[in-house]
């Protein structure tokens, strides 16, 4: 009876292992001449140990053509104020300044500041990224590349399409927004680096068998460059002020007006405050809550893709079923030697494709995380179809069906 979804799990593994192989991962390309002018926002909140990093590498980019920054907070009173004014003093040649943005227009914080901040965005070309995001510092320049490129590869103009987008999204279609992929970083306790896998070898290797099936309609939040035009076209960052999903309503609605989104191969690390195994829950049930909502169909179908709870429910009902004793002195049955295989493809595949987002040699010892954030996320999975209320930073929430934010 079990068979079927442990095998169906295992099939799904291994295609979930191929989309990562076949990504050109980490590689950079020729850019030749094409570097329009950028705007980066940067809505703020708060600052931790790896704030002031973070935000000095992107002020530090090595990218050619003109650049604005716009640091935006609420509060003045924020500390990360004082840290935006060193950082800005640390670099006087650049074009950065730090924005108050007091109005709260609509639910989600950070739209709101995006909000404020979109009418004083000198530039064409908009770049969204989190606080916590360090970027390498050629980031910029490989991320306007698509911008800057046919279909066929031939040049296209820095300038956005006249006459307005197609109505459609096809592989003809304009490039509307560019975002790229990214790894949890510094993650120190056992509960954040089981979190960790889930972002480092599971979560973009699936966005990449997402792309096999489709192209992207939803975009990645830690960094998103928008066309100025794509963004007016969908009613601009207001459009979705009370969403707590602002990254994937972006990614979606610019798909929707027709124009494409696209995947930049560099990767860049986000640094988040290290978390109890009670914090991971609560954040991978608001994030599983709100792609539910999204989402609803493929993720009730996700579970099937879960490469260690079939195996295991496999493995558990063969033994049960047979000779238990044969099964643990040494004659063991096929069907429980192909359950034990699957499980340990399902490890295999996981830290191989952890080491090609990380970079980093797999660490076996830390293996046994990989089947604990597994069995963690069926729970997750029971727990996003059981309600809809999330907490997220420190106020409590309903979401909506159209993916609107209510205060509980």
């Amino acid at each position: 009876m079990l068979v079927g979804p442990a095998l169906l799990s295992a099939g799904l593994t291994v295609w979930q292992w191929l989309a990562g192989r076949r990504f050109p991962l980490h590689q950079r390309t020729a850019n030749r001449g094409f570097t329009p002018g950028l705007t980066l926002l940067k809505p703020l909140k708060g600052a931790d140990a790896h704030t002031a990093a973070c935000l000095r590498s992107w002020l530090a980019q090595d990218y050619p053509g003109d650049l604005q920054v716009l640091f935006g907070v609420a509060d003045p009173a924020d500390p990360v104020c004082e840290l935006v004014k060193r950082l800005l003093a640390e670099f006087p040649g650049r074009n950065a300044r730090l924005v108050l943005c007091p109005e709260r227009r609509g639910v989600n914080a950070k739209v709101a500041k995006l909000v404020q901040l979109q009418p004083l965005a000198a530039h064409d070309l908009l770049v969204v990224s989190d606080a916590d995001v360090l970027a390498p510092p050629d980031l910029l320049t490989q991320l306007v590349i698509p911008f800057g490129a046919q279909p066929d590869g031939s040049a296209r103009s820095a300038h956005p399409p006249t006459g307005g987008a197609p109505s459609t999204c096809g592989p003809t279609s304009p490039v509307g927004l560019v975002n790229c992929l990214y790894r949890l970083a510094g993650a120190a306790s056992a509960a954040h680096r089981c979190e960790a896998v889930a972002v480092n070898a599971d979560f973009w290797s699936q966005v990449l068998q997402a792309r096999m099936l489709k192209p992207q309609d939803f975009a990645l939040g830690a960094v998103m460059a928008v066309r100025r035009e794509a963004l007016e076209q969908i009613g601009g960052f207001a459009a979705f002020a009370d969403h707590l999903a602002d990254d994937y309503e972006l990614g979606h609605r610019v798909a929707r007006a027709g124009w494409r989104v696209e995947l930049c191969p560099v990767v860049v690390d986000c640094y988040d405050p290290p978390r109890s195994w009670g914090q991971v829950w609560a954040h991978q049930l608001r994030w599983a809550r709100t792609i539910r909502v999204c989402q609803p169909g493929p993720y009730f179908l996700s579970l099937l893709a879960n490469g260690t709870l079939w195996p295991l429910l496999w493995l558990a009902t063969g033994v049960a079923a047979g000779n238990t004793r044969a099964a643990l002195g040494g004659g063991l049955t096929p069907p429980v030697l192909l359950a034990v295989a699957l499980l340990a493809m399902r490890l295999l595949v996981a830290l191989d494709l952890q080491r090609r987002l990380t970079g980093s040699s797999a660490r076996w010892r830390e293996g046994w995380l990989v089947p604990v954030k597994d069995l963690l996320q069926v729970g997750v999975w029971a727990g996003a179809f059981a309600g809809r209320r999330i907490e997220w930073r420190g106020e409590r929430y309903r979401l909506r069906r159209d993916g609107r934010l209510q205060r509980a």
